[in-house]
C-alpha cells in the first residue's frame, strides 16, 4: 500500500493522517476482533434476550460461551472450511473466480489499449465529460485507470495548451469518486459486495429480497442504480470540471517535462491488431452468452413450481467467460500471449495480488462465523437497533439512509479499502437497519455504502494511490502539497456525494429498483 503523503503538521489534512497511521491494518483489527469477541462471550455467556422473527413471532436468543470445551472444539472443526472457505456458500470462492476472467483480460493490455484508443480520438469540447466517464469505466481494472488514463488525461491537456492539472483532477475524480459505478454487470466490486451483503444478511435472519419482496441476485442487485450513476456522475464531474477546477486552475502556471512526450500513450500496430481481434471475440463471446441464455440456461419452472433462472444464478461465470475471451483474443493478436501458459501466468499473476483478500477473509469471516454462531453478533444488533428506535429515527428511513452515508464517507477519510470496510461496516448495519425499519433492505443498504465508500477517496491520504497521484501532478508542478491537490479535488467529492445520494433516495423514494 502507498505511504500516506504529508503535507503539514497542522490541520485537518494532517490530523486525517495523523489518525490514519494510527489505525492498524485491517487484517490485524479482524485479529483483535476475532479474540476480543471470544473474550465477550466468555463474559456475556448464557444472556438471552428477544427479538421478532417471521411475522413477529418472538425469537428467543441465547448468547454462547465460545470458550466452553464443546465450543472450542466448533472453532477449530470449523475454522477452514465452513468459517473460511465455506463461508456464505463459498463467497470467496465466487470473488476468485471472477478475479481470473478480469485478470486474463487485463494482463493482456487490454484495457490500457482501450483506455488510450478512445482518449486520444476525443473531441476537444467533450474531454471534460469523456475523461470523468472513461475514469469512472475504469474501475473494471484500477490499475489501467490511475496508471493509465490519469498522465494521459495530464498529456492531453498539455498537448491543448492546457494546464494538465485539469484533465488529470477530472480524470482521477472518475476514477476515484466514480469507483462504484459502472455500465457492465457483475465487475468485481459488485461481487465482494453483492455476496457478502447476502451472507451478513442471512446470518442473522434477514430475508435476501429488495423493497417489492424479490430474491436478489448478488452480482447483479444493484445494475440499474450503477448504470444510472454513471451517466450521472459523468455530468457532473464535468460540469464541476468547467465551472469550478478548470476556471481556477487554467492561469496558473504549469512546466511540461522535456522527457514526456504525447506519442508515449499512442495505440501501438500491435495494439491495434489486439483491439481488432478482441472485438470479433467480444461478437463471438456475446452470441454464445445469447445461446446459453435461451438453451441450456434458459429460465423454467421446477417440480415445486418455482421459477428458477440458471443464467442469473450463473451470472458470474458468464461474465468471467467474455473477460477471458477477449482478454486471450487481444494477447494472442498483439503477441503478447505466445502459448495457453501466458494464459496461465496472466491469472497466476493475477491471483497474486488476491493473496492479501485470503489473509483479509481467514480472519474476518472466522470472526463473523463466531458472531452468528454465538449469538454475539445478534446482541450488537438487537442493542443497535434499540437504540435508534428510542430515537425515533424508525419512521424516518430516509434519514437513515442519509446518516450511514455521511458516516461511512466519513470513516472512509481515516480507513482506506472497500473490501475491508465493508467487511467492518455490513455484518453490523445490514441487520441493525432493517430490523429499525424494514424498508432498508440489504441491497439498499449496501448501495449506501458504494456511495459512500466512493465519493470521498480522492480527499483523503489514506487511498492506495493518493501518493502516486501526487508524484503524477507534481511533474507539471513541482511544488505542489497534498493539501493543495485534495482542495482541487473536494468540489468533486462534495458534488459526487450531495448528487449520488439524491440519486439513491430518489430510487428508494420512488421505489425504483436498484437492480435485478
Amino acid at each position: 500500500m502507498t505511504t500516506p503523503v504529508s503535507d503539514s503538521q497542522t490541520g485537518f489534512i494532517a490530523f486525517v493522517e495523523r489518525v490514519g497511521r494510527r489505525i492498524p491494518d485491517p487484517v490485524i483489527i479482524f485479529i483483535y476482533f476475532l479474540v476480543g469477541a471470544l473474550l465477550l462471550t466468555a463474559l456475556m455467556g448464557g444472556i438471552t434476550f428477544e427479538t421478532h422473527g417471521a411475522g413477529g413471532v418472538p425469537v428467543v436468543h441465547e448468547i454462547q460461551n465460545m470458550l466452553a470445551r464443546e465450543n472450542v472444539v466448533w472453532l477449530f472443526d470449523n475454522a477452514l472450511l465452513a468459517n473460511w472457505l465455506g463461508f456464505g456458500g463459498g463467497v470467496l470462492g465466487v470473488i476468485l473466480i471472477v478475479m481470473l476472467g478480469v485478470g486474463i483480460a487485463e494482463h493482456s493490455g487490454l484495457f490500457g489499449a482501450v483506455l488510450k484508443k478512445i482518449s486520444r480520438a476525443l473531441p476537444v469540447k467533450w474531454l471534460p465529460l469523456l475523461l470523468v466517464f472513461l475514469g469512472i469505466m475504469s474501475s473494471i481494472a484500477t490499475d489501467a485507470g490511475y496508471l493509465i488514463l490519469i498522465p494521459l488525461a495530464g498529456l492531453l491537456y498539455a498537448g491543448l495548451g492546457k494546464n494538465p492539472l485539469i484533465g488529470m483532477a477530472a480524470a482521477f475524480a472518475g476514477v476515484s469518486a466514480g469507483f462504484s459505478a459502472n455500465l457492465i454487470p457483475a465487475t468485481p466490486i459488485d461481487v465482494i459486495i453483492g455476496v457478502n451483503a447476502q451472507v451478513f444478511a442471512e446470518a442473522q435472519g434477514i430475508p435476501f429480497v429488495n423493497a417489492a419482496g424479490e430474491a436478489l441476485t448478488p452480482a447483479t442487485m444493484h445494475y440499474y442504480f450503477i448504470l444510472v450513476s454513471t451517466f450521472v456522475l459523468a455530468a457532473v464531474g464535468a460540469w464541476v470540471t468547467v465551472k469550478f477546477v478548470g476556471p481556477r486552475l487554467e492561469h496558473k502556471p504549469y512546466t511540461v517535462p522535456e522527457d514526456l512526450q504525447i506519442s508515449d500513450f499512442d495505440v501501438t500496430p500491435a495494439e491495434q491488431r489486439g483491439l481488432r481481434a478482441s472485438g470479433i471475440a467480444l461478437l463471438l463471446a456475446l452470441a454464445a452468452v445469447a445461446a446459453l441464455a435461451l438453451g441450456p440456461l434458459a429460465p423454467f419452472t421446477n417440480e415445486a413450481g418455482q421459477e428458477v433462472t440458471p443464467f442469473l444464478n450463473n451470472i458470474i461465470l458468464v461474465i468471467t467467460f467474455v473477460f477471458a475471451a477477449i482478454g486471450i483474443a487481444f494477447g494472442v493478436a498483439s503477441g503478447k500471449f505466445g502459448s495457453m501458459m501466458d494464459v496461465v501466468k496472466a491469472m497466476v499473476k493475477q491471483m497474486d495480488t488476491m493473496g492479501y483478500i485470503l489473509v483479509l477473509t481467514f480472519f474476518c469471516y472466522n470472526f463473523l462465523g463466531v458472531l452468528s454462531y454465538s449469538g454475539l453478533g445478534a446482541y450488537i444488533t438487537y442493542l443497535g437497533a434499540n437504540a435508534l428506535i428510542l430515537l425515533g429515527l424508525q419512521s424516518y428511513p430516509v434519514l437513515l439512509l442519509i446518516g450511514f452515508v455521511l458516516v461511512t464517507a466519513l470513516i472512509n477519510l481515516f480507513v482506506g479499502g472497500l473490501t475491508s470496510k465493508w467487511m467492518l461496516l455490513g455484518p453490523i448495519f445490514i441487520p441493525m437497519l432493517y430490523m429499525v425499519n424494514p424498508a432498508m433492505t440489504p441491497d439498499l443498504v449496501a448501495a449506501a455504502f458504494r456511495v459512500a465508500d466512493s465519493a470521498t477517496n480522492i480527499i483523503t491520504p489514506m487511498m492506495t494511490y493518493a501518493g502516486i497521484i501526487l508524484a503524477f501532478m507534481r511533474k507539471y508542478n513541482p511544488e505542489l502539497r497534498f493539501g493543495e491537490m485534495i482542495a482541487m479535488m473536494l468540489p468533486y467529492s462534495l458534488a459526487f456525494l450531495g448528487v449520488w445520494i439524491l440519486l439513491l433516495v430518489g430510487f428508494f423514494s420512488f421505489g425504483i429498483p436498484l437492480g435485478f
